[in-house]
């Protein structure tokens, strides 16, 4: 399920978020895909139980969503190590797990943001084909990829259409593998659709997240990444200075939710929603209360 919302739309939602902030509740955020739509769903019914007066705003894009934390319109949101790391922080650099959450929990620090307990969730980019066509065509991992391309290969590939200009995306990518799919060949849809792009062999390749559901289910396969390319996207909440120093508790709640994430459990409740169609609210409600988090 996902929601597309014109920038009217995200700018009137922002003013209500901000206003119900200023009544003291926390605004939880949210971005447009289905996993981030369920953590927003989970975190809203999970803080509620617990007492906190909440109000989720979610469906908004990556660059937005981090504005409105910044501006103090957002209280609290799930963000990945690597976007912060190389979008919101512009730093090159490769670093491991761990190196990279310590270097965004210390640069985004200075801008007011604390981010808490880490998930064990690694919610990376990557470039996935169709099981049967990995085997068949001989293309199970980014440099055989390049071979195919480099020799003449015309695949097709889907993407949500950030990727192509983010400074971690499909340019960079192409270099550091060495190939080029011509701009007509890159086809831009809502990250959703690229799975079924996929399973109907609408498109030869497509750009997915490691924790999507639809993997194993439409029997895609994820290229593995042997140069190692794409930086580690390590799921955790982050939170404004203020909004903790004035809920503290908050601190042993949200750890106690993180540790229950893990890459295998958000794939398979990320499924439940875009393979088994159930709803966002009603898959988060079972999560927490499978879990006794309610």
């Amino acid at each position: 399920m996902f929601r597309k919302l014109s920038y009217y739309l995200i700018g009137a939602s922002l003013l209500g978020a901000a206003q119900f902030a200023s009544a003291d509740a926390m605004v939880i955020g949210g971005k447009d895909f289905t996993e981030q739509l369920l953590l927003t769903s989970i975190t809203e019914q999970y803080l509620s139980h617990a007492g906190v007066d909440v109000k989720a705003n979610s469906g908004m894009g990556t660059a937005v969503l981090r504005k409105a934390q910044e501006n103090g319109q957002i209280d609290l949101c799930w963000e990945y190590t690597g976007t912060s790391l190389i979008v919101f922080n512009k730093i090159t650099e490769h670093l491991d797990p761990a190196a990279t959450y310590a270097k965004v929990k210390e640069l985004d620090a200075k801008k007011g943001l604390t981010w808490m307990a880490p998930s064990q969730v690694n919610n990376t980019y990557a470039i996935a084909i169709r099981a049967s066509d990995a085997e068949s065509k001989n293309i199970k991992t980014l440099s055989q990829l390049a071979t195919a391309l480099n020799g003449g290969s015309k695949l097709t590939l889907a993407v949500n259409p950030e990727f192509p200009a983010r400074s971690d995306g499909l340019k960079p990518l192409s270099k550091a593998y060495g190939f080029e799919i011509p701009r007509e060949d890159v086809i831009k849809m809502d990250s959703g659709l690229v799975y079924t792009a996929l399973k109907e062999s609408k498109v030869d390749l497509g750009l997915v997240f490691a924790t999507d559901g639809r993997i194993p289910a439409f029997n895609l396969f994820v290229l593995a990444d042997d140069k190692q390319y794409f930086p580690s996207y390590q799921l955790a909440p982050v939170i404004r200075d203020k909004t903790l120093a004035a809920n503290p508790k908050l601190t042993e709640l949200m750890a106690k939710l993180t540790d229950k994430l893990n890459n295998q459990k958000m794939a398979a409740l990320n499924a439940q929603i875009d393979v088994d169609k159930k709803s966002i609210e009603s898959v988060a409600k079972s999560f927490l209360e499978e879990n006794g988090l309610i």
